[in-house]
């Protein structure tokens, strides 16, 4: 078909957007925990501020690393009767992406506060001892109400042991899910502080290097049951059809770009230095690094559209915030198109 055919037909609604059907007709339970979660939210913008300054700053931040790795992950799982209102896009639920956003947010307050003369290190290890558990309890929760099933995958890749219905996997799921919000969380918190970040004399590459691998291996483990990477060497694969063809060749990406950045631009602030790390983002997406219907592809254009909004809503600049709106609309327009006429078409 035609791609501009296609995006007539999925505009004017001839075309049902892709993905299976299922069931958006609220329950009372469901209607309950919305509820509960709308009323948590509202209570947390209200009572968190007096311990942290620019709180809806670190909401958003919060907000859109959920939203987007929700955006990613959503073919792993089922999000059920939640009213057709509640979605954003297809199993998408800003309400929940509300919820983990509130969670998340009250815990990291709450840490800080406590233990605040801890190390910033040790106090991301307290977060995630605190919130591992409790997500894992809402996960149940959300299975008992009704809300959550998990994709036909998901069960041919777990052992079948679970925990209240919940696979016993997701005790490995949720702390990585969290590990990366947190970090992405973390690293916006100086920018929204305003507080500076020296460049270092020596950038400790090694320990750059071993922190980029764990962090790509530990998030291509999560996703394995969304993608199958076929034909490459069979002594290449680590974990079912994990391989470490495609995990060097993101490290290489991801240091390739902060290598040149770091090294160019080392007295930027962060939201430029950002920036300037998406720009490099766009370099390597038009070299075809990755084919448009692989998930590396959709990972480099959606972040071509999501980062420079981020920016625009954190940084003093006040000049760079309408550039930084600008490429924001441009990259979503170009994300669209390209996810119309590429990857899904």
């Amino acid at each position: 078909m035609n791609p501009w055919e296609l995006l007539r037909q999925r505009a004017t609604g001839e075309l049902g957007a892709p993905g299976p059907f299922f069931d958006d007709s609220l329950t009372p339970g469901v209607l309950v925990f919305e509820l509960g979660v709308l009323l948590g939210f509202v209570v947390a913008l209200a009572v968190l501020p007096r311990f942290r300054h620019r709180l809806w700053l670190h909401a958003a931040v919060i907000a859109v690393a959920v939203l987007v790795f929700e955006l990613f992950t959503g073919p792993m799982w089922r999000n059920l009767h939640m009213g057709h209102w509640a979605y954003l896009y297809q199993q998408t639920s800003w309400i929940l992406t509300l919820g983990w956003t509130a969670l998340i947010l009250a815990a990291s307050v709450w840490v800080d506060h406590l233990w605040a003369h801890r190390p910033e290190l040790a106090r991301f290890g307290i977060k995630l001892a605190v919130l591992t558990p409790v997500v894992f309890g809402f996960e149940i929760l959300l299975g008992a109400i009704g809300l959550r099933r998990y994709a036909p995958e998901i069960w041919e890749t777990v052992s079948g042991v679970t925990l209240g219905g919940v696979p016993v996997e997701a005790l490995y799921y949720v702390p990585v899910f969290l590990a990366l919000i947190l970090g992405f969380h973390g690293y916006w918190s100086y920018a929204i502080g305003g507080d500076p970040v020296p460049p270092r004399a020596r950038t400790p590459w090694a320990g750059l290097f071993a922190r980029t691998v764990l962090g790509v291996v530990l998030f291509e483990v999560m996703i394995e049951p969304m993608v199958r990477n076929e034909g490459f060497p069979v002594w290449s694969y680590f974990y079912r059809d994990v391989t470490v063809v495609l995990t060097l060749l993101w490290v290489a990406v991801i240091g390739l770009s902060v290598a040149t950045v770091e090294s160019a631009v080392p007295h930027w602030d962060l939201g430029h230095r950002f920036l300037a790390n998406l720009g490099a983002l766009a370099v390597i997406a038009k070299l075809n690094v990755f084919a448009p219907k692989e998930f590396g592809s959709l990972v480099i254009n959606a972040g071509i559209f999501v980062f420079p909004i981020i920016v625009a809503g954190i940084t003093k600049a006040k000049k760079s915030q309408p550039l930084a709106v600008i490429a924001g609309v441009l990259g979503g327009v170009y994300f669209f198109m390209f996810w119309v006429i590429s990857q899904r078409g």
